[in-house]
């Protein structure tokens, strides 16, 4: 998952992801988040969450602790796109010298 934020102020934001983070430790399913800063624009951050599948991510994103959890990024939202999120399947990844594809995720369609 990927999810969109604007601000001027890099330490809010900092601040921001250190305590959302700090509440979702222990979250079933999460694997990790990294907060990234875009190059092109100084204002532009991503938070990429990675999940262990889709039914984690869901049951987490529709439970009564979602909004709690990540309710010190809220503010900082990209609100100027169209969705501030955005939701990727790994289709194929390489891991040290090897790629590996999912095959059945390509051909689903997905």
């Amino acid at each position: 998952m990927v999810l969109y934020h604007l601000c001027d102020d890099p330490y809010r934001v900092l601040e921001a992801y250190h305590e959302a983070s700090r509440r979702m430790a222990g979250t079933a399913g999460l694997l990790g988040n990294k907060l990234l800063h875009a190059l092109g624009d100084r204002r532009a951050y991503v938070v990429v969450s990675r999940w262990s599948d889709w039914e984690a991510f869901t049951a987490w994103e529709s439970g009564p602790a979602h909004k709690e959890q990540t309710a010190p990024l809220r503010p900082l939202r990209d609100t100027g796109r169209d969705r501030p999120f955005e939701i990727y399947r790994e289709l194929a990844h390489y891991g040290r010298d090897r790629a590996v594809t999912r095959a059945a995720d390509v051909m689903e369609g997905a």
